[in-house]
């Protein structure tokens, strides 16, 4: 039969054993974690803006929402037109977007070689898109929250 290694070894736990020899931290090393302890100090500052930004942001956005509450609280009717107008201009988007599509799809070579079609496109559909989302945005957050009885 061979000599195999052994699956197990031995381990000295006695307490005769000596210590492991302490070995002097050098200057490169010191200056490495002082460098270290800065980029915690740094990143533990940064965390601490981050928390205080947070918070800002979302007072400013319960203030929002509060006054928005407040708005459509003190006009139902106007609110529930606001609903049903940010459908309606919603259905027209849509109508809208089917239209630039298919002039995307018409001219798509003349967009890819030159300029001049892709500044049209843009200059023809850009503020009309821009403007449309922008009121449909208004209309949107200005509107009342559909109720049961509405939505049957």
């Amino acid at each position: 039969m061979k000599n195999q290694p052994s699956l197990f070894t031995q381990l000295d736990v006695s307490p005769n054993s000596q210590p492991a020899p302490v070995v002097p931290v050098s200057a490169s090393s010191q200056e490495t974690n002082q460098l270290l302890r800065q980029m915690l100090a740094g990143q533990d500052r940064q965390n601490e803006l981050l928390e205080e930004m947070t918070s800002q942001i979302q007072a400013s956005q319960r203030q929002r929402a509060g006054e928005l509450g407040q708005w459509k609280q003190a006009n139902p009717h106007l609110a529930k037109r606001c609903r049903y107008a940010a459908e309606t201009l919603s259905k027209v988007q849509t109508a809208f977007l089917e239209n630039l599509t298919d002039e995307i799809q018409d001219n798509a070579d003349g967009m890819m070689d030159g300029e001049f079609v892709l500044n049209e496109f843009v200059d023809r559909f850009g503020p009309r898109m821009a403007h449309l989302n922008g009121v449909l945005q208004l209309l949107t957050q200005l509107s009342s929250t559909p109720e049961k009885s509405d939505a049957s």
